[in-house]
């Protein structure tokens, strides 16, 4: 079966063309938001197996959205460099991050599995 995700983004346009690109590799994207009240409602709704929340929701904080889904798996995703994101990943309780640009199917699922082998 495959991973059901949801993917919270402010940016149409990249929530897009994540949704093309994870469905293309086997994912199962249920829903998408732009904000943190549409994406509470999405998740309650579809029951999905990872989160993928943007950093900067626009004018809200996707660390603080992360923190509301723990402990739900949620991976955090932005277009800034790893270094400038890392340290703040662990305390809102995500499982990990990814820059945009390295966005794939597999990376979701070896973050997922990981956190099942733990």
């Amino acid at each position: 079966m495959a991973v059901r995700c949801v993917i919270v983004d402010d940016s149409e346009r990249f929530r897009a063309s994540a949704r093309r690109l994870l469905t293309t590799q086997g994912l199962a994207v249920v829903a998408d938001a732009a904000d943190s009240r549409q994406a509470m409602r999405v998740i309650d709704e579809h029951d999905p197996d990872v989160v993928l929340v943007d950093v900067g929701l626009g004018t809200e904080s996707g660390f603080d959205l992360a923190a509301k889904l723990a402990p739900r798996p949620v991976i955090m995703v932005s277009s800034l460099a790893p270094d400038d994101v890392e340290e703040l990943v662990g305390p809102s309780g995500a499982i990990g991050y990814v820059p945009k640009n390295q966005l794939s199917a597999c990376t979701i699922t070896s973050m997922l599995r990981r956190l099942r082998e733990t």
